[in-house]
C-alpha cells in the first residue's frame, strides 16, 4: 500500500465504514440464502434463520456480556500493564525479576489453560472461593496486562535519550520526567500495538464460555441445545463478532497510519 492509498484509507469517514461492514453482512447473508436454495438448497441441510428470532434477546444480552467484559478487562489490564511496564524499568533485579517471570508465564501458555485453571486450582490453592466471573475477569486481566507491560515498556525505551537527559538537567523527579515528557511521547507510539492487543481480548472473551459465564458464545450454545440449530447460531454469533470487530480493526489501522505518518 502506497502513501496515497494510505491517505485515502485514512481520511475515510465513519459513514464509509459503517457502509463496509453493511455490505460485508449483506455478503455474509446473501451466502447463507444461496446455501438455503430453493426446498433445502444443494445441500442436505435446511437453514432456517426464523427460529432463533424468539432467542434474539438472549443473544443481545450474550453480547452485552461480551462487550462489558471487554471494557472491564482492558481497562483493568492497561492498568495492569502500566505499572508493570514501568516496573521492568527498573534496575534492581528484586524488582524486575518477579516481572518478568509474571509475563513470561502469562505470556507463553494458552490462555484457555489459565481460565480452567485459575477458576479450579487457584481456589484450591488459596483456599478463596470465587465464581466464574471474578475466575475470567482476574485472569484475562493479568493475561492482557502481560503483553500490555511490553508496549509499555517498548514505547518508553523508544523515547528519545536526549528527552531524558534534558528533563534530568531542568531537575525533574522520575515522576515528573514520566508523566511531563515520556508518557506523553511515547503513548503515541504505543495506541496501535494497545488497540490490536485489545481486539485480541475481545476475542478471548469468546473463551469464557467454558467456565459457564453467560457471553455471547454461551448463549449460542444454550440457544443451540435448545433448538437443535447450531449452524444457524454458530453463523449468526460469527456475524455479530465480525460486525463488532470489523470498525474496530478499521479504526485501528487509521490510528496505526496516522502514527506512522506522525513518526
Amino acid at each position: 500500500m502506497d502513501m496515497d492509498d494510505r491517505q485515502a484509507w485514512k481520511n475515510r469517514s465513519p459513514l464509509t465504514t459503517c457502509l463496509i461492514v453493511a455490505a460485508a453482512l449483506v455478503a455474509v447473508w446473501a451466502v447463507a440464502k444461496l446455501l438455503m436454495g430453493p426446498n433445502g438448497g444443494p445441500v442436505a441441510y435446511d437453514w432456517d434463520f426464523d427460529v432463533l428470532w424468539k432467542y434474539r434477546w438472549l443473544l443481545v444480552t450474550g453480547l452485552g456480556y461480551t462487550l462489558l467484559f471487554t471494557v472491564i478487562c482492558v481497562i483493568s489490564g492497561l492498568l495492569v500493564g502500566l505499572v508493570t511496564g514501568i516496573g521492568r524499568l527498573s534496575s534492581d533485579p528484586l524488582i524486575t525479576a518477579p516481572l518478568r517471570a509474571y509475563i513470561e508465564i502469562f505470556r507463553c501458555t494458552p490462555v484457555l489453560v489459565q481460565l480452567v485453571w485459575f477458576y479450579y486450582a487457584l481456589p484450591v490453592l488459596t483456599g478463596i472461593e470465587m465464581s466464574a466471573v471474578v475466575a475470567a475477569g482476574l485472569c484475562l486481566t493479568l493475561y492482557g496486562g502481560a503483553f500490555y507491560s511490553e508496549i509499555v515498556r517498548g514505547g518508553i525505551i523508544s523515547t528519545d535519550v536526549g528527552q531524558w537527559e534534558a528533563a534530568r538537567a531542568l531537575g525533574m523527579t522520575r515522576l515528573q520526567l514520566m508523566r511531563r515528557i515520556v508518557l506523553p511521547q511515547a503513548f503515541k507510539k504505543m495506541v496501535p500495538p494497545l488497540m490490536n492487543q485489545s481486539i485480541m481480548q475481545l476475542k478471548n472473551t469468546s473463551l469464557l464460555s467454558v467456565l459457564a459465564v453467560p457471553d455471547l458464545l454461551y448463549q449460542g450454545q444454550v440457544i443451540a441445545h435448545d433448538t437443535y440449530r447450531p449452524l444457524e447460531v454458530y453463523t449468526l454469533i460469527a456475524v455479530a463478532y465480525f460486525a463488532v470487530l470489523l470498525p474496530i480493526t478499521m479504526w485501528a489501522k487509521r490510528m496505526e497510519f496516522g502514527a506512522t505518518k506522525e513518526s
